[in-house]
Order: C-alpha cells, then sequence, then structure tokens
C-alpha cells in the first residue's frame, strides 16, 4: 500500500536596492512549496472493510420426531407404531412421515392397526400439545396430557393459543371427559358470535366456565317453564358459572325475575330496528349496493333537510345520479330495510353511540340509516324514530314519543351501522392459529 507524505519548506531571496545612495537589503518570500514522499505500508496493517454475508442459507424448521426415532427407517417407523412404543405424542409425527413417504391412512391402518381417524387425532393433538409448550403452559399442565391425551387436545384444535391453555387447565381441574372438552370448546368458539343475544353481557368472555355456563343458559331458554330439562340446564350452568354476575343472570332464570326485568326483556325482543356491524371487504363482495348521502349530527337539522331526496342509479355502469350536488356519500351492501327505503334515505353519522341510542351503547361511532318519508310518529313500540332532543339528534320509541306529545319525527330509523372490527371478524384465524 503507498503512503504519501507532505512536508512544506519556506525560502526567502534577498534583494538589493538603491536609495538615496545607500544600498538597501530585504528579504523577498515567495510561495511555499511542498515535497511529497512515499513509503510504503505492509498489507499486514491493513483494515479490510467488514463483510456483509448478503446469501442466508436455507435451514428446514426443527423435526417434529423425538431424537431417538429420527434414525429409523420405513419399517422400524411401522414397528414402533405397531407397538406403540413410546408415549404418544412421541410416536405420532412419525405417522406424518409416512405420509410423505407415500403411505396412505388405510395402508398405515393396515400394518400398524391405528384407524384413519386415530391417525388424525394422534397428529392434530400432537400439534395443540406443541402449541402448548411453546406458549410457556405449566409443566405440570403438559404431563396431564402424556397418557391418552390426543383426543382431549384434539378437541380443542380450533381455539388460538390463549384459549387452548384456559382450556386444557379447565379440562384438567374438572376431569372432563371427551364430550366434555368437545362442549367446551364449542362454547368458547361460539361466545363471539352470540352478540346481541339475551344475558350474553353477563358472562365473562375470557372464562372458560362462564362460556360454558352461557351455552347451558342459551340452551334453558329453549325450552319451556318449568320444565325438568331447563331446570337441568339451569342448575348446570349455575355450577359452572364463575364470576357472580354471570351466577345472578341464572339464579334469575331458575327462580324467576323481577316484573321491570320481565318488561324490559319484551322490549328488547320487539325491536325493530336492525342493528349490523360492517365487516371488512363486505362492499367489495355484495353482490348489490346502495349509495346514500351523509350528514354529520353535529351539523344540526337544517344540513339534514338539505340533503337530496331523490337520487338514482342508471345506464350500463350504474351511475348514480341526484336531484342536487352533495360532498358526503356512502356506500353500504344491499340490505333488505336500506334497499326498501326508495326515496328520502339518509345516512346520520354519529361519533358515540352513547348519545344517541335508547339502549346501552359501545362507546364508538356509528351511522343511523332514516327514511325521511316517514316522518309520522306511529304508537308501535317497536318502531324508532329520529328526533331533535336536548340541542342534539338521537333515537327514541314511537310508543314513548307518543306519551310525549311529539308526532312527527326527521324520519324513522330502518338501520343502525356499526364500523367494521378486527375483533368482531372471528371467522378470520391466523394461519398459526389452525394446525
Amino acid at each position: 500500500m503507498l503512503s504519501l507524505t507532505a512536508t512544506t519548506l519556506n525560502s526567502s531571496i534577498f534583494t538589493q536596492s538603491k536609495t538615496h545612495g545607500f544600498f538597501n537589503t530585504r528579504p523577498v518570500y515567495r510561495k511555499p512549496f511542498t515535497t511529497i514522499t512515499s513509503a510504503l505500508i505492509p498489507a499486514s496493517n491493513r483494515q479490510a472493510p467488514p463483510k456483509q454475508q448478503l446469501y442466508q442459507p436455507f435451514r428446514p424448521p426443527p423435526s417434529p420426531i423425538p431424537p431417538k426415532f429420527r434414525s429409523l427407517d420405513t419399517a422400524g417407523k411401522i414397528e414402533v407404531l405397531a407397538d406403540r412404543l413410546g408415549l404418544w405424542f412421541e410416536y405420532a409425527p412419525l405417522i406424518s412421515s409416512l405420509y410423505t413417504e407415500g403411505f396412505t391412512p388405510p395402508s398405515i391402518e393396515e400394518l400398524t392397526g391405528i384407524s384413519g381417524v386415530e391417525q388424525n387425532s394422534l397428529i392434530v393433538g400432537a400439534q395443540v400439545r406443541d402449541s402448548l409448550v411453546q406458549s410457556g403452559a405449566k409443566p405440570e399442565l403438559i404431563a396431564a396430557f402424556d397418557t391418552n391425551g390426543a383426543e382431549l387436545l384434539y378437541e380443542i384444535r380450533l381455539l388460538n393459543t390463549t384459549q387452548r391453555v384456559a382450556a386444557a387447565e379447565y379440562i384438567v381441574d374438572h376431569g372432563f371427559d371427551t364430550k366434555g372438552a368437545g362442549d367446551l370448546a364449542r362454547a368458547i368458539k361460539d361466545f363471539p358470535h352470540r352478540r346481541g343475544d339475551v344475558g350474553l353481557g353477563d358472562f365473562d368472555y375470557n372464562l372458560p366456565g362462564d362460556c360454558l355456563s352461557f351455552m347451558l343458559y342459551r340452551k334453558s331458554r329453549e325450552h319451556r317453564s318449568p320444565s325438568e330439562i331447563r331446570t337441568t340446564l339451569l342448575e348446570q350452568a349455575l355450577e359452572t358459572a364463575v364470576t357472580e354476575k354471570a351466577k345472578k343472570a341464572v339464579l334469575r332464570e331458575l327462580h324467576g325475575e323481577s316484573e321491570e326485568e320481565r318488561v324490559k326483556e319484551e322490549e328488547i325482543k320487539i325491536i325493530r330496528v336492525p342493528v349490523v356491524r360492517l365487516r371488512f371487504g363486505e362492499v367489495a363482495g355484495a353482490s348489490s349496493v346502495v349509495v346514500l348521502p351523509v350528514c354529520k349530527a353535529e351539523e344540526g337539522e337544517e344540513k339534514l333537510l338539505e340533503a337530496p331526496m331523490e337520487f338514482e342509479s342508471g345506464g350500463e355502469f350504474g351511475v348514480v345520479e341526484a336531484e342536487k350536488d352533495w360532498s358526503r356519500w356512502v356506500v353500504l351492501p344491499g340490505w333488505d330495510p336500506v334497499v326498501a327505503v326508495r326515496k328520502g334515505g339518509v345516512a346520520i353519522s354519529f361519533s358515540d353511540d352513547r348519545e344517541v341510542l335508547p339502549w346501552n351503547g359501545k362507546g364508538e361511532a356509528i351511522m343511523v340509516v332514516i327514511d325521511r318519508e316517514k316522518k309520522t310518529v306511529e304508537a308501535d313500540n317497536g318502531y324508532y324514530y329520529l328526533v331533535v332532543a336536548d340541542g342534539g339528534m338521537k333515537l327514541d320509541r314511537g310508543l314513548v314519543l307518543k306519551e310525549k306529545g311529539v308526532n312527527e319525527s326527521l324520519g324513522m330509523v330502518v338501520l343502525v351501522v356499526r364500523p367494521p372490527r378486527d375483533d368482531d371478524d372471528e371467522w378470520q384465524i391466523n394461519d398459526e392459529d389452525w394446525d
């Protein structure tokens, strides 16, 4: 390696000049000049730039087969399965290994005596067990399934990892068999889909016991009162309930409820306003859609009255044409209540449902679709209307408005739409939650 060194030298030259007969000597300075020398630096002193490893070699995932079985050939794997050598979760991965070698469930059953149903149970059960181990579950919980645990773990396969751990603990603590484990898993999985059912808010979704209790509570309501089946289901629901709120709800159903609670429940039953939550991608996948003008609730009644009354789509491309210009529109799936509004439909957006709904809200934004052609209030407890009250707009029942002497509203409510939300898409399960 060549190194350059620069050295700067200054030089001066004296000149003489004659002034008034005397010689005057003075130095004349010139610009400095630089000399450059070079030297070789040994190669051993060089610092090479750090190398970046751009290529990462493929590393296959660790084999699920225990180390003691990895060296087995095909005949050895079949022998282990036929004689059940080891614990069930140890030899279960050998079944998948034989599948990759071209064996089929019937051929494995013929060679080992393990039926196709049992093969599936062993494979899935081992995968569920692995998920419990990876989640950091207690060793004693894992050990509880070491003997004949495949069938029990198979039943909780559709739950996510957190739910699996909670369900497994509940199964071990209560000594559930396969049927009990299946009922528990279905109760946990079905709970989020029961929004709107009577009594759901009294049970805690995060507790497997409350989920199972609600399933029994819900089934009891399918039978007439009094009946032996209904009483038995409620007694079982009371035994499995964990929270005090859930126990009180079951006791009310078991021993009867007050007149006030009964009237409130009847009011809920006759509500004719559908409340729906929009799902992600639902508009894009809908076979038909409806376009409505939108008003903000804070803009007041005047803005609502200015919204176009008539608008329709036509032509080959379904272009929407309105009687007047409007800046805000919303596209909704072609739900029947919305499609039925031929003229005067409009959507009003509210930032907080607790300020507008007469029942318990969730503290989230909503959109209320009304029919301005139906402004006359009818004394029917099932119809709701949008009215101006306390300086703002809110919903109220027709019977209540009639009692207050209100005969005309801004329009009859035909639909309440909630925004899409991730935790409501229970049918969308992450890949890691599937076996």
